[in-house]
């Protein structure tokens, strides 16, 4: 809302988020913000690749945005609002075991937890896609992919935990390790 003064709350919550620091695989920008679905918004993207030859190829990506309506919002239960997207390329086997999508939600609720983060009102969809490509259509012949939409109210102005949740589950959708853990074989092993 320009030449309005941001709302105590929300300030706080942006000074939360600038806080948060990504671990090293993830990486952050901010974004513009979708403009007409609250009176405040504040959007940031992660991104995840990996090498491919000289090339960086992007594996996963998020939207992480917060939605602020002093005024609170019925549907919320609340004033200020999480959505997450995110989609991934997976493991061609994952999209067979009919238990995936059950587990992927787990990775958003186990991580809101493990984080601190109040939150309340929590929904979303997870879908599992495989495709095959066809012809002269570049890129691999077949690709499973994860997508995961998500909101939640936030219980406070502590967003800091609420993204560090986002971003654990962007991590798991993109197969990476926990934090300090390497993979065999990964890296520059000494010979």
């Amino acid at each position: 809302m320009p030449g309005a003064e941001v709302p105590a709350p929300f300030r706080a919550a942006l000074e939360a988020l600038a806080g948060v620091r990504a671990r090293p695989e993830i990486v952050l920008e901010q974004i513009p913000a979708p403009q007409r679905l609250a009176p405040w918004a504040h959007a940031i993207a992660a991104s995840v690749t990996e090498a491919d030859g000289d090339d960086e190829v992007e594996i996963a990506s998020a939207r992480f945005i917060v939605l602020h309506d002093p005024d609170g919002h019925e549907t919320w239960h609340g004033t200020t609002r999480c959505v997450g997207y995110l989609s991934a390329e997976t493991d061609e086997q994952l999209v067979d075991d009919t238990m995936f999508s059950e587990v992927a939600w787990s990775w958003l609720t186990d991580a809101l937890t493990e984080t601190g983060a109040a939150y309340s009102t929590v929904g979303g969809t997870v879908t599992r896609t495989a495709s095959t490509r066809f012809g002269e259509l570049a890129g691999p012949e077949h690709s499973v992919d994860v997508e995961m939409r998500a909101s939640w109210t936030a219980g406070d102005t502590a967003l800091d935990r609420h993204l560090h949740a986002w971003l654990q589950v962007l991590a798991n959708a993109a197969g990476l390790p926990p934090p300090g853990v390497r993979l065999l074989g990964s890296g520059d092993e000494s010979h």
